[in-house]
């Protein structure tokens, strides 16, 4: 299949993926990231406080045990493992959780698509219910396909800074970490983002999917910071989903306390 893609000297990224309106994060935006750490330590707070001191963090959103699974979906180089935290505290409040089993995620992002439809499908047969999906950035994007395709399977999605408006919208770092994945992919590295996964047919389909209306009955928050330091927040905005604002970093969105109180509200909603 034929790239239509940029040229080289634009970078990997097709245009497109960065709609007029929606711009990068400048240089400057990573200095945002540093509050992660104090955003990390809120939770350890919580976490060396014991089990009551942290439920009184969420306090008002129950603990009974939910009859829907939830599976959560980790961002763009990260795994399963990011995710650790804020799964704990959804079981602490009564949601069965599932891991997405997705160690690095790196690769193409249809492929990585399908392998999360195989594992929902695995869940729901297995739970008898749909499965509620909470993503982090390209994690919440692959969750906003999920639901367009198979609306059987998702009760709902709930998107953690996600850039589903413009994915090619985000800091020059991660930017040149998608070209050092299509260099080592075109080198014979397998399982790996390609130039078609960032540039060409791959990437289009992916992008005009995460663009379709959400089908009916299924649940849709996006949440994002204006602090964001990796992705441009406007483009995490979907015109379709709840919006809730929350002031952490690009990572902090994964285990900040606060923002896991605002994923408690929207599944319990």
């Amino acid at each position: 299949m034929t790239a239509i893609g940029p040229a080289p000297s634009e970078g990997p990224l097709a245009p497109w993926l960065t709609p007029e309106g929606f711009a990068a994060p400048g240089v400057s935006a990573m200095l945002r990231e540093a509050s992660a750490l104090t955003e990390a330590g809120r939770y350890a707070v919580g976490a060396l406080g014991g089990l009551a001191r942290r439920r009184s963090a969420y306090a008002g959103l129950g603990s009974v045990r939910h009859a829907e699974p939830v599976i959560l979906v980790p961002g763009f180089l990260a795994g399963d493992g990011t995710l650790r935290p804020m799964a704990r505290v959804l079981r602490e409040h009564g949601h069965r959780t599932y891991r997405s089993s997705i160690q690095v995620n790196a690769g193409c992002t249809l492929n990585a698509a399908a392998q999360l439809e195989t594992r929902l499908e695995s869940i729901a047969l297995r739970r008898g219910s749909r499965v509620h999906v909470v993503g982090h950035s390209l994690g919440g994007m692959l969750a906003r396909g999920l639901a367009v395709r198979r609306p059987d399977l998702v009760a709902s999605i709930v998107t953690l800074g996600s850039p589903m408006l413009a994915p090619g919208a985000h800091h020059w770092t991660l930017t040149k970490s998608v070209e050092m994945l299509v260099r080592l992919s075109r080198a014979g590295w397998p399982g790996l983002m390609s130039e078609d996964c960032v540039a060409g047919e791959c990437a289009r389909q992916s992008f005009e999917e995460s663009r379709q209306a959400v089908p009916e009955g299924v649940g849709f928050t996006a949440i994002f910071s204006k602090r964001d330091g990796i992705v441009d927040w406007r483009a995490c905005v979907d015109p379709l989903a709840v919006p809730v604002e929350v002031t952490a970093s690009h990572s902090g969105l994964a285990f900040d306390p606060r923002v896991i109180r605002e994923v408690l509200a929207a599944l319990a909603g």
